[in-house]
């Protein structure tokens, strides 16, 4: 259960961010959003399309790219020089569901115990 726990507040930190969800969502349609990406869209969306659709540096977006990735909502996959993503929708699922089921329990969660 501390598995599944961890997984949902680290879901939940991960979409906090609204250019995250707004990645996720351009991700969702990569046909409408990425169309004039010159590389194949079954690889996935190219970091640097991705860039190029949100008014941020490129840093900011491989640092939101990160995050995604870290909470499992997306998987990255290097092509040479480029790294392409694609959304994991089995995986937003599956938070969404832990999220349904978080909102049903009543009970309070321990505080972690700080180390000294």
């Amino acid at each position: 259960m501390a598995d599944a726990t961890q997984g949902l507040d680290e879901g939940i930190k991960a979409l906090a961010h609204p250019v995250r969800r707004a990645i996720l969502a351009k991700l969702r349609e990569p046909e409408r959003y990425f169309a004039e990406q010159a590389q194949p869209l079954s690889l996935g969306v190219c970091a640097g399309q991705i860039e190029q659709s949100c008014p941020l540096s490129q840093s900011s977006i491989s640092a939101h790219l990160a995050a995604l990735q870290a909470a499992g909502l997306i998987n990255g996959r290097r092509v040479g020089p480029y790294v392409f993503y694609k959304r994991d929708d089995l995986a937003i699922e599956r938070l969404l569901a832990l999220l349904r089921a978080s909102l049903d329990r009543p009970e309070c969660a321990p505080e972690p115990e700080k180390s000294s």
